[in-house]
């Protein structure tokens, strides 16, 4: 891939949406045209079979690129070459060649056949991620781990909740990405104006026997200046990708060096400094963070291209190629970043007691408030562990210990329940319950 891209794909998609694997996929759509048009009798089996010897390393990539540019579609000059491939070992199937097709039925067709191979890449990493974090979750069902909101410590929750939360956002988006994919993946071809009018009466029949051919499904009508379907896939890959960027953002704040509780996968290459010898750097986050800063504005872009006038864009179209392929690759970049990641992710667990511990018990304030507010009312409560809470701040003491010199408090509590306050085994609610639910959602 180009150096300029070493950051924005993967060695597999950027392959797929390579010159020869677009070259490949605009000669299947006119191979399997000639095929069932021949099979149909529309025109002669000899054509069929002279489309069908063209290989797509009989064409100049840049020399077609060049000349897109001048004919705003690399369709146009695709067909030509082609044509004249033909003509060259057939000069009467020449003349055959894009029957009754147009340039637009080429290109989206050609996107769509690289589409479908992409949906396999990019849901082979997330059910990567997936396994992995159901292993996860299982391995530290007990882990008790600080919550923390606004960056700050709260109640303890456990790392196997956490995981399994990561999970559930994961599936719950992967099974959006797949029905986003099912419904765009579909055959264009219309012919001049979406009739099929080249065609006479037996449109619709080549457009289902072509679609059978190339294995997409054949839409209701053709969708020239109907770009929802792939809208909405795009949508659907920049939610995906916004996910996982939840899990990267999560992971590097976990392995802040003063916090330390989870560490990416280390070998040689991956995660240090160029001087700084100590260093294990988030990769696999880094990289999934930047592709979701990029992705909202490709979408965003995909989103304002969708008003297409009539029945042929003047410029919408013609946009959507690029961005299609970074939204494309960069979801997926996200997704075998973090796939790598969460294989590989090492979890401290005396690491994060040792955090719960280190907050001298406050954060059980919430717990002690709520055996108090019975008998005290909430209010009452609530400031009663306000000041004790300063009062750890202020002394270096830990919770359990300023309550206990508390009259207000050990006339309600006795020593055995103080005794048990900062126990963070004892105040994880339904937490494991929680993670239940969202690990019986997982397939293996």
């Amino acid at each position: 891939m180009p150096l300029i891209d070493s950051l924005a794909t993967t060695a597999p998609l950027a392959e797929l949406f390579s010159d020869r694997s677009i070259l490949e996929a605009m000669l299947a759509f006119e191979v399997a045209l000639a095929r069932v048009q021949a099979r149909a009798g529309i025109i002669p089996e000899e054509a069929a079979n002279a489309i069908a010897a063209a290989t797509a390393t009989d064409f100049d990539a840049e020399s077609l690129s060049h000349d897109a540019l001048r004919a705003g579609t690399p369709s146009i000059p695709f067909v030509k070459a082609l044509t004249e491939k033909v003509r060259a070992k057939n000069s009467s199937a020449a003349g055959y060649v894009h029957w009754g097709a147009t340039s637009q039925d080429v290109a989206d067709s050609a996107l769509m056949l690289v589409l479908k191979r992409a949906q396999t890449i990019l849901e082979a990493d997330l059910i990567r991620a997936e396994e992995a974090l159901s292993r996860l979750s299982d391995q530290h069902a007990h882990t008790v781990i600080l919550g923390r909101t606004l960056l700050q410590p709260g109640p303890p929750i456990t790392f196997g909740l956490k995981a399994a939360g990561w999970l559930g956002a994961i599936q719950r988006n992967r099974a959006r990405l797949i029905d986003s994919f099912k419904e765009a993946l579909i055959l264009q071809f219309g012919g001049a104006s979406g009739t099929l009018a080249a065609l006479g009466d037996r449109g619709l029949e080549i457009a289902q026997s072509l679609a059978r051919e190339l294995g997409l499904t054949c839409p209701d009508a053709p969708w020239h200046t109907h770009r929802d379907r792939l809208a909405a896939l795009m949508c659907a890959c920049g939610v995906q990708t916004g996910v996982l960027g939840k899990i990267a953002r999560d992971i590097s704040l976990l392995m802040q060096g003063e916090i330390a509780e989870v560490a990416e996968p280390s070998a040689p290459g991956r995660g240090g400094s160029s001087t700084m010898p100590h260093k294990r750097n988030p990769i696999g986050c880094s990289l999934t963070l930047a592709a979701v800063q990029r992705v909202p504005g490709m979408v965003s872009s995909f989103l304002s291209i969708m008003v297409q006038e009539h029945e042929r864009a003047v410029g919408g179209w013609q946009a959507e190629w690029p961005l299609v392929s970074g939204i494309i690759q960069t979801t997926g970049l996200a997704a075998a970043s973090m796939a790598e990641t969460l294989e590989g992710l090492t979890v401290d667990p005396v690491r994060m007691r040792a955090n719960i511990d280190a907050t001298q018990g406050v954060i059980f304030a919430e717990r002690a408030m709520m055996l108090l507010a019975p008998q005290l009312g909430r209010d009452v409560a609530h400031r009663l562990l306000e000041e004790a809470v300063r009062k750890c701040t202020e002394q270096k003491r830990r919770l359990r210990e300023v309550l206990g010199d508390m009259p207000e408090v050990t006339r309600l509590l006795d020593s055995e329940t103080l005794d048990k306050l900062e126990a963070p085994e004892e105040y994880l609610g339904v937490a494991d319950a929680l993670r239940a639910r969202l690990l019986s959602e997982h397939k293996p």
